[in-house]
């Protein structure tokens, strides 16, 4: 009965993964096709690649996603980290639930909702001070911003709740500012929250398509919007080899990603080893 359950999870283990990840092996070997029909092999081929970095629409869309996406990566996470910092550490104070509310709602609200409202706000606040002057990058860097400041707040604040505050205590009571402790205890202890909020915020905002539809203008169409309207009319080649590229990229991010945060748990559990060893 062991042996069958055993096989039957392993089984359903094996459908998963080939279900998740078959279809992106076929788009990454159908990347090399040389015959223009995406379904049709026509022989290996890197024409496709070739021809995408001649395509000056998906190139100025790719920069402009990677500026957009940078940005607010880098501004959500000093935003999500105040904010985080505030519902860990700062007990009941008023309007707390007023802050944890308006931080967590984008994580519920439809994306067309938050994209409609957002451009609601825009218009309403051009017409009343001017700013900003249509749509374009300024506009969709903020509608991204109130998107993944909420993920970047939940991991800063569960990083800080499981935070052993007599680090911090202790700090204090050597004479250290609070300040201080923060920047020299707290922020290094939560690095790693921080750079995950900050990949998150990233890929949330390079992968969005519904928000960015509502808030961008003419000349500031990102890399999703690119791709949505060419697949639209057929998918072609060179769209699987733009495809192929974001895997690699990000195969890649996770694969450093991992051998970074390796390395790190190996020094740390050495560390302690060492402090465990010392004598007294």
């Amino acid at each position: 009965m062991s042996a069958k359950n055993s096989l039957a999870r392993l089984s359903f283990l094996i459908f998963g993964f080939a279900f998740l990840y078959v279809p992106i092996l076929s788009l990454v070997f159908y990347s090399f096709n040389k015959s223009r029909l995406v379904t049709v092999w026509g022989g290996f081929s890197t024409e496709w690649y070739g021809r995408l970095f001649e395509n000056q629409q998906i190139l100025e869309a790719a920069w402009l996603s990677l500026r957009v996406a940078a940005i607010n990566a880098t501004g959500a996470t000093v935003l999500g980290t105040l904010a985080g910092l505030a519902l860990a550490r700062f007990g009941r104070f008023r309007g707390r639930t007023l802050l944890s509310g308006m931080t967590t709602a984008p994580l519920v609200m439809p994306e067309v909702i938050t994209g409609l409202s957002l451009l609601l706000l825009f218009v309403t606040t051009e017409q009343a001070f001017g700013w900003p002057e249509g749509r374009g990058v300024s506009t969709i860097t903020i509608a991204h911003i109130t998107l993944t400041l909420s993920y970047v707040t939940i991991i800063v604040q569960s990083r800080l709740a499981s935070l052993d505050v007599s680090l911090e205590e202790a700090a204090m009571d050597l004479g250290a500012r609070p300040t201080r402790v923060f920047l020299l205890v707290t922020l290094p202890i939560i690095s790693p929250a921080l750079v995950s909020g900050w990949l998150l915020a990233f890929t949330i905002s390079l992968d969005d398509l519904v928000i960015a539809s509502f808030v961008s203008g003419p000349g500031s169409s990102t890399l999703p919007m690119v791709i949505f309207s060419k697949v639209r009319l057929g998918v072609s080649p060179d769209i699987n080899a733009l495809a192929t590229i974001m895997v690699s990229l990000v195969t890649l991010g996770v694969v450093i990603a991992g051998f970074v945060m390796l390395r790190r748990d190996r020094a740390r559990q050495r560390d302690l080893q060492m402090a465990l060893d010392a004598p007294g």
